[in-house]
């Protein structure tokens, strides 16, 4: 195994956006020094791109609107600078790349994107059932 399979087996252990997909929403806590103070900023939004995968110098593009201005952030995947990545809500889009939702309002957003339910377990509910109507 030479040195750059040894690098990138390394690095896809610490991998904080390994499943995040284009259409979630994610907030993203960094960290930012100022002078000598260190603080957490969290960039809560919505995931348009994902580039080189899980390489080394692999990136996501999160978006937000901010007093209606559309603000973009790419931060790479292995920045030692974040401290967190907590998925908001998942929707599943037809495109790797959402670049067209630049163009649209929140509401014409909301049209494209399908939010996905969380899943429910039947059969646990279909059990407890069974169970009441024994007793």
């Amino acid at each position: 195994m030479n040195s750059i399979s040894k690098f990138r087996t390394g690095l896809t252990e610490t991998d904080k956006f390994e499943t995040i997909k284009p259409g979630w929403t994610i907030r993203v806590n960094q960290r930012i020094k100022e002078g000598e103070k260190t603080r957490v900023q969290a960039f809560e939004g919505m995931v348009i791109s994902r580039k080189h995968g899980s390489e080394a110098g692999g990136t996501i593009t999160v978006r937000k609107v901010s007093d209606n201005i559309g603000v973009e952030k790419t931060f790479p995947i292995y920045l030692p600078s974040i401290e967190s990545v907590k998925v908001v809500r998942k929707a599943k889009v037809r495109r790797a790349k959402l670049y067209f939702l630049r163009d649209k309002t929140n509401k014409e957003i909301r049209k494209k994107i399908r939010t996905e339910q969380p899943k429910v377990i039947t059969k646990v509910s279909k059990k407890k059932k069974a169970v009441e109507v024994a007793e």
